[in-house]
């Protein structure tokens, strides 16, 4: 029987954030791949995405804790030392556990065990999405199995993961893609052979993202007006910025009428709330907390302007091109964000929105006051952001790419941005 199927791990599935991972999983189904998935973790969220109803890939759980299925990992382990990769797999995670003594890097190598003993025979490639636990998990059981490997990189593991594992684990995979021109030149600098990364941006699903008729809005921050409806979509956690946007909020001029809307929850929900409190800005917020794609798109579809204060986290963690802006320009937003990372990719200042630096509460007050005051300039940028994200950032193209990558094209013979 050929082995034909290829298959995806990833941290954990379903998932409310990294929908970018949905989307390529049900693009890579209508161009007629088979897929399988293994999930490092069991999902936490009570509610999932329409999309998630609609992949038809079987999906397999690796214990997240080893302690909690110890007859499995016993029995994985086992099998695993009968294949013929296992030697060749073990010395690998030695090399890698005397730079990094961790539990979590014994656990990453029994669930590779476990996983090498599970999968089926039909499996003909496995393909890993993030660079850090995935990606060693995918990486010990191909050399196990002696099946090809390949990767895909984001953010939080290009920017806190240890360079010497990059490389390696670059160098040991067919090919790795990355989501955005500043990954992608840090991957780059790290590969022994640089040919091997390539970029691809996620892009949209345009047809799920339809455009909006755009009017000039009567809104303009007075009081005699409908208050100016601001709207952030994201987790609760350092790197998104919002105790900054709380801040900038705080400093808008007293005579403006505006509210801001969060969607999305994390660890930090309680904190923000009581800090907009503190700050007196309270009444002037709605939070929702999580929400699935539907009701996102419609809330973008009801709001004025999107605003992201993206920063680098204190452990080095950053976005790299969030999704979730162009969700927003797709929809005709005026957007306000920060110049880190990739997102001047998509926005460029004073053309299509507005960027603003990382950690400056001064600064994005500026720039949302004038979003605030002028509908013609959100009008100017949520169209020109629209016509962008449209022309650029349509996902098909490269999901195109990437299944050819995956049915086993020659890297040669695809077109990939580079």
């Amino acid at each position: 029987m050929t082995r034909k199927t290829v298959l995806i791990v990833v941290k954990g599935y379903p998932r409310l954030t990294e929908t970018f991972i949905s989307q390529e999983i049900k693009g890579l189904e209508q161009r007629g791949l088979q897929i399988e998935l293994v999930s490092l973790r069991r999902p936490t969220d009570s509610i999932t995405h329409p999309i998630h109803d609609e992949i038809k890939a079987p999906i397999k759980y690796l214990p997240e804790y080893i302690h909690a299925e110890l007859s499995r990992a016993f029995i994985g382990w086992f099998k695993a030392r009968k294949l013929s990769g296992y030697s060749a797999a073990i010395q690998i995670f030695l090399q890698d556990f005397t730079r990094d003594r961790t539990r979590n890097r014994l656990r990453r190598f029994l669930q590779a065990c476990i996983l090498a003993s599970e999968v089926g025979p039909d499996i003909s490639k496995i393909y890993a999405h993030f660079l850090h636990t995935p990606a060693s998990v995918a990486r010990y059981a191909s050399v196990m199995r002696g099946l090809p490997l390949s990767l895909s990189a984001h953010a939080v593991d290009i920017w806190t993961c240890p360079d010497w594992e990059l490389t390696e684990k670059i160098d040991s995979a067919e090919w790795t893609t990355v989501c955005s021109k500043a990954g992608a030149a840090k991957l780059r600098s790290l590969a022994k052979n640089p040919s091997k990364v390539f970029m691809l941006y996620h892009g949209l699903d345009l047809k799920k993202f339809r455009p909006r008729k755009l009017l000039v809005p009567e809104s303009d921050g007075t009081p005699s007006k409908p208050p100016v409806k601001l709207i952030s979509v994201g987790r609760t956690v350092q790197k998104k910025g919002f105790d900054v946007l709380l801040e900038a909020l705080a400093l808008l001029p007293d005579n403006l009428c505006w509210e801001w809307t969060h969607i999305g929850d994390g660890p930090h929900t309680k904190r923000l709330k009581n800090h907009a409190k503190s700050l007196g800005i309270s009444s002037c917020i709605h939070w929702r907390g999580a929400q699935n794609s539907d009701k996102v798109i419609t809330a973008l579809r009801q709001a004025d302007i999107f605003v992201l204060p993206c920063r680098r986290d204190i452990d080095g963690n950053q976005d790299g091109l969030p999704n979730v802006l162009m969700e927003a320009q797709s929809q005709g937003l005026a957007v306000a964000s920060t110049n880190i990372a990739a997102i001047p990719e998509l926005i460029s200042h004073s053309e299509t929105g507005i960027l603003v630096p990382p950690n400056d509460p001064s600064a994005l007050q500026e720039g949302l006051v004038s979003l605030i005051t002028s509908p013609n300039l959100r009008f100017k940028f949520g169209k020109a952001g629209e016509k962008r994200v449209r022309m650029r950032f349509n996902a098909e193209q490269n999901l195109d790419t990437l299944a050819r990558l995956l049915s086993g094209s020659s890297t040669e013979k695809v077109k990939i941005c580079k």
